[in-house]
């Protein structure tokens, strides 16, 4: 058996921007997680930290930074879509990465059957409910049972070494 190539540096390994470096290799696609909130305003967040979880039963995975004002849209059993993005959707990753008044603004949505937004231009989209969530660190992690979904042909919106590419 040979043995791994040389190791990292432990110091260099737990400086923040070097991982965040390291972590950057990995590409990632772009998604618009959608919700309702407690006073009924729909929510959107951009999210790169979406994954595929199980298929038996259908689960995914996310998650939210834990100072984020929204947390209180992603407890069990509420419903929330994950709107996946084409690679001609960068304009509309960055309208929901910004705080803005009104993150919808101009964009087409139509609503689940739980009255979560739908963004209808993406490329997919998941409709799922909360199964549960868990602090991990600065992060919420939050595992969502997909109810329904719906995709379109095209290809995906990735982020990769911090910018935005096209497969």
């Amino acid at each position: 058996m040979t043995a791994p190539g040389p190791a990292v540096d432990p110091v260099e390994a737990l400086d923040p921007l070097a991982l965040r470096n390291t972590l950057g290799n990995f590409a990632t696609g772009v998604t618009v997680i959608t919700a309702t909130g407690e006073d009924g305003e729909p929510i959107g967040i951009t999210a790169n930290s979406f994954s595929s979880l199980s298929l038996d039963p259908p689960l995914i995975l996310w998650s939210l930074g834990v100072k984020s004002p929204n947390l209180d849209a992603f407890i069990e059993g509420r419903c929330f879509s994950v709107n996946i993005l084409s690679a001609e959707q960068e304009a509309l990753a960055m309208q929901f990465a910004r705080p803005a008044e009104d993150k919808f603004a101009g964009v087409d949505v139509r609503s689940s059957a739980e009255g979560v937004p739908l963004l209808v231009e993406s490329l997919a989209r998941l409709e799922c409910r909360v199964e549960f969530t868990r602090v991990a660190g600065d992060h919420l992690l939050i595992v969502g049972r997909v109810l329904r979904f719906a995709s379109e042909e095209g290809k995906p919106l990735l982020f990769y070494q911090g910018s935005f590419q096209c497969a």
